[in-house]
């Protein structure tokens, strides 16, 4: 018999959209659209932003770089590792933005998944990331009337897998923790953060070593395979 919760939880980013193609995408976009970068590979922009902008958050979420700075850092750090003119950090960065929204799409197989789930149980979203942007997707992928409750950590005040974050989204569900299962990517801010609360957690990934899957409550590398765990 597979799980049965009261509610169902989908973290986003990679999870139920594909961010880090979209990221990817927008990268080539940006190394396309500046002359400034015709003499660096689209590939070293892409593996310098995405080490650059990974320490960033990890720094954001730990409460060392305000947001402004995170937006500075990403651009600006980039263009000093990659020897180019770091002055027009802001300009790339706003561009990026726009050229990344255009590249937004479900991950393979979870659109029919969480709706299907929908359909079954009460859901809802528990992201990170930019309030403003993570609003945006939910505009887009018609979210606002296909989730009950949409938790982004921003307006919390803290991220994954920060307590007070797990804390909010199940008050709001008015269950308890152990009737709630969580879908996520992450290990460190999904499956740890849910966990260490009291939730069930369904990790997606392909990945991870014996420790690490034993924390989860399953682990599935596909949307399809998410259904044999869950009674619908």
């Amino acid at each position: 018999m597979g799980l049965k919760p009261k509610f169902i939880y989908f973290d986003l980013d990679d999870t139920l959209l594909n961010h880090k193609q979209a990221e990817r995408n927008a990268l080539l976009d940006i190394h396309h659209h500046f002359d400034l970068f015709s003499n660096s590979s689209a590939d070293r922009l892409v593996d310098i932003y995405q080490k650059v902008n990974s320490n960033q958050w990890s720094l954001y979420s730990q409460a060392k770089v305000s947001r402004k700075e995170l937006q500075r850092n990403r651009f600006e750090r980039t263009l000093q590792e990659l020897g180019l003119d770091d002055s027009c950090y802001a300009e790339i960065g706003a561009q990026y933005m726009k050229f990344y929204r255009n590249h937004w799409q479900w991950i393979d197989g979870a659109e029919g998944v969480f709706q299907q789930l929908r359909d079954n149980y009460e859901v809802g979203i528990l992201t990170n990331g930019f309030a403003e942007t993570q609003k945006l997707k939910f505009e887009r992928f018609d979210l606002y009337n296909q989730a009950k409750h949409l938790v982004i950590s921003e307006e919390v005040g803290v991220m994954k897998p920060h307590p007070k974050v797990f804390e909010h989204a199940t008050d709001i569900t008015d269950y308890q923790p152990g009737e709630i299962l969580y879908i996520g990517d992450s290990y460190h801010s999904d499956v740890i953060g849910g966990r260490d609360f009291g939730w069930n957690v369904a990790w997606f990934t392909a990945n991870g070593d014996e420790d690490q899957k034993k924390k989860a409550n399953f682990r599935f590398k596909h949307f399809d395979d998410l259904l044999k765990y869950i009674e619908v």
